[in-house]
């Protein structure tokens, strides 16, 4: 029964994944590890998020951004080393680190929950400023300066913009080293990993191919460290291979949906989800 409601977790956390294009692993880490433990889902939620980036490079790997590739993969390499060495500070030591975990996920969807906030008053108020809203254009849809405005999208996830990416600052240096701690143990670095990638890609394309191809290179190290450690047997293949279809599917109907529905309404369960599983690691 356990592994019934492991495997629906997949499914549901990739409807989202589909939905959103992130979240799909952090959101099944909490209740993954109260059903079936850390030993068996660390190492099979790696390797789903490893074959869903497999999935995204295979069809964009042209717009790779290679410059900012190497430097993720580099600075996110040393995080997730030690992220391994934190990992086996915990061995044992099992309450803490669901604790730690019950914090971040919350800590992550109340910021996502403000931010969706934040950006509905934002969208609000330029509806209600009307044409002078937008720079005197007398044009729907155009910013000061003539830019094409971009219909904002949810909390966490990419923003299209003109602009130029942000530059290298030591702080987006310290965002890449803790997005590489908590990959390491949790293989849940993304939110912290989209946090810096928004201010450095601006191309939405060139964005989605970037992370998936890094999440590639790294669950390839994190699964190798996995086989390292012991952590795969017989068993756990199996299991692996039976999540495979129930990953597949999630993606599919998240992409059906995607074209469908409000993607703003989703963020918003996402994160609502986020919270509780949070709050039931704290209480665990």
């Amino acid at each position: 029964m356990r592994y019934a409601a492991f495997f629906l977790v997949i499914l549901l956390s990739n409807i989202i994944q589909g939905i959103t294009g992130f979240a799909g692993t952090i959101l099944a880490m909490p209740p993954s590890l109260m059903l079936v433990g850390y030993n068996t889902a660390k190492p099979v939620l790696n390797v789903l998020g490893l074959l869903s980036g497999i999935y995204v490079f295979a069809g964009h790997r042209k717009h790779v951004c290679w410059g900012e590739l190497k430097k993720i993969v580099a600075v996110m390499a040393v995080g997730i080393v030690g992220g391994i060495f934190l990992k086996g500070f915990f061995a044992g030591r099992e309450r803490m680190l669901y604790a730690l975990l019950g914090l971040f996920v919350v800590c992550l969807s109340v910021q996502g929950l403000w931010k969706l906030r934040m950006e509905r008053q934002e969208e609000a108020k330029g509806q209600a400023g009307g044409p002078d809203a937008a720079g005197g254009q007398g044009t729907e849809g155009l910013r000061p300066g003539g830019a094409k405005a971009v219909e904002p999208q949810a909390a966490g996830t990419f923003r299209e913009s003109s602009a130029q990416g942000s530059k290298t600052t030591p702080a987006l240096y310290l965002l890449l080293g803790l997005a590489g701690i908590v990959h390491g143990i949790f293989v849940s670095g993304g939110p912290l990993l989209i946090g810096y990638l928004t201010r450095r890609i601006q191309d939405k394309v060139s964005f989605r191919a970037t992370i998936s191809t890094v999440w590639v290179v790294l669950n390839t190290i994190i699964m190798l460290d996995d086989i390292r450690s012991g952590l795969w047997n017989p068993e756990l293949v199996k299991i692996q291979v039976v999540s495979i279809p129930f990953l597949l599917a999630g993606m599919a109907v998240g992409s059906h949906l995607y074209a469908k529905m409000s993607q703003r309404l989703f963020m918003l369960i996402t994160y609502v989800l986020l919270f509780l599983s949070g709050i039931s690691l704290l209480i665990k």
